[in-house]
C-alpha cells in the first residue's frame, strides 16, 4: 500500500498543492525552521506576514541570536504561544555557540535545539535538505487518523506512537521535501476537521473513515477538561502626557519576557496602589470593557482601570523592568496581545 499512497498524494500534490510558499524551496534550513515554528498552532495565512518581517528583521540565525529578546518577542507581538519565540532566540544563540552558527543537519542534534521536537526536526531537514524523515504535525495526524480509522485522541502515548509508525512506513524515500509538504497541505486544505472535502481528496478510495461515512470521528477528541478560571484587574496608569506604564514579564511562564500592564488583585484599590507604588496621587480614568483571554490551561478574566496621574510619569524611571509606553510613538517592544489591544482602544 505504501507506493500506492505515497505516490497518490505526490500526484495530487503536482497539480493542486502549494508550491508558492516563502520557505519553500530554500537549501538554507534556517527560513523553514522559522516558518515551522511558527506555523506551530497557527495558520499559514495569519504566518506570512509575520514570516516575511521576521525575516527581514532576522535574515539569519547569527542575526537573530545578535537581537535582544525583546526585539524578536516585538517582532512576534500578535502571533501568539510565545513560547515559540522564546525557544527561537534560545535556539540560535547555541547554534551561534555550539554549532559554529550552521544549522544541524543530524536529527538528534536539531532536537537537542529549544523548541524543536521530532516533527519539527523531520520538517526542516526533509523540507530543507531533502533528507528522509517522517513528520506528524496535527495536519498529517488528522490525515492518518481518517485514512486508517485510528481510534483514540492523539496526544494520547498509544495512538501517538501508532500514527508516528504509520507515519514512518508511508513516508518514501524519494521526493521526501513534496510528500512531507503535500501531506501538510491536504491536512490544511482538504482533510479538515470540520468539512472534509472528500471528493476532491486522492485518498479518498482507500480511507476507511470516509468508506464508513465516519469522517468527524477522526482523530478523537481531547477528553473534556474544564478550565479553571482566574481574574485580575489591570491598571492603564497614564500620565499627562497620555504615556502608559508598563512592566516586564518574568522571562518564564504566561507571557514571559514581553511587557504587559501593572496587575493588582480583582478588589484592590487602585488609586492606593500608585500612592504606594509611583507615590502619586491619581483619579480613576474611563471606564473600560472587561474582556476574557483564554490560553491553552486556563481563562483569565481581566478587568482593566484606566488611572491618571496629577504629575509626571518621571518618578518611574526607564530600566528595572518598567518603562513609559506612548501609544502614539509606537516603541519596538514586545506586548502581550490584551494588552495591545487595550493600549490601541486608549489611543483612539
Amino acid at each position: 500500500m505504501s507506493p500506492t499512497f505515497a505516490q497518490r498524494v505526490l500526484d495530487w500534490y503536482d497539480v493542486h498543492g502549494r508550491h508558492d510558499l516563502p520557505w519553500q524551496g530554500a537549501a538554507d534550513p534556517y527560513p523553514v525552521w522559522v516558518s515551522e515554528i511558527m506555523l506551530q498552532q497557527t495558520q499559514v495565512t495569519t504566518v506570512m506576514p509575520y514570516f516575511a518581517r521576521f525575516l527581514e528583521r532576522f535574515p539569519d540565525v547569527q542575526t537573530l541570536a545578535a537581537a535582544p529578546l525583546d526585539d524578536v518577542l516585538h517582532h512576534w507581538t500578535g502571533l501568539g504561544y510565545y513560547a515559540r519565540a522564546r525557544n527561537l532566540h534560545r535556539a540560535a544563540c547555541q547554534v551561534v555557540e555550539q554549532h559554529d552558527g550552521r544549522i544541524p543537519a543530524d536529527t538528534n542534534a536539531l532536537q537537542a535545539l529549544p523548541g524543536i521536537g521530532r516533527s519539527t526536526a523531520g520538517a526542516i531537514l526533509s523540507l530543507a535538505l531533502g533528507q528522509r524523515h517522517a513528520i506528524l504535525d496535527g495536519n498529517v495526524k488528522r490525515v492518518l487518523a481518517r485514512c486508517f480509522a485510528v481510534p483514540g485522541w492523539p496526544g494520547s502515548s498509544r495512538v501517538l506512537g501508532r500514527l508516528w509508525r504509520l507515519s514512518e512506513e508511508l513516508t518514501p524515500a524519494g521526493r521526501v521535501a513534496d510528500y512531507n509538504q503535500a501531506m501538510m497541505d491536504l491536512g490544511a486544505t482538504l482533510c479538515t476537521r470540520g468539512r472534509p472535502a472528500c471528493g476532491r481528496c486522492p485518498l479518498q478510495t482507500q480511507c476507511v473513515a470516509h468508506a464508513q461515512g465516519r469522517e468527524r470521528e477522526f482523530p478523537g477528541r481531547r477528553p473534556n477538561k474544564a478550565l479553571p478560571e482566574r481574574s485580575v484587574c489591570m491598571l492603564v496608569v497614564r500620565d499627562p502626557a497620555g504615556a502608559v506604564l508598563l512592566e516586564q514579564r518574568p522571562p518564564s511562564g504566561v507571557w514571559g519576557g514581553l511587557w504587559s500592564l501593572p496587575e493588582i488583585a480583582v478588589d484592590a484599590d487602585p488609586l492606593h496602589w500608585c500612592r504606594e507604588a509611583l507615590a502619586q496621587d491619581a483619579a480613576l480614568g474611563r471606564a473600560l470593557d472587561p474582556r476574557r483571554h483564554t490560553f491553552s490551561h486556563f481563562h483569565l478574566d481581566i478587568r482593566p482601570v484606566e488611572i491618571l496621574l496629577n504629575g509626571s510619569g518621571c518618578g518611574v524611571l526607564e530600566g528595572g523592568g518598567q518603562l513609559w509606553y506612548n501609544p502614539r510613538r509606537r516603541q519596538d517592544v514586545g506586548l502581550a496581545a490584551p494588552v495591545k489591544r487595550l493600549i490601541d482602544e486608549i489611543a483612539d
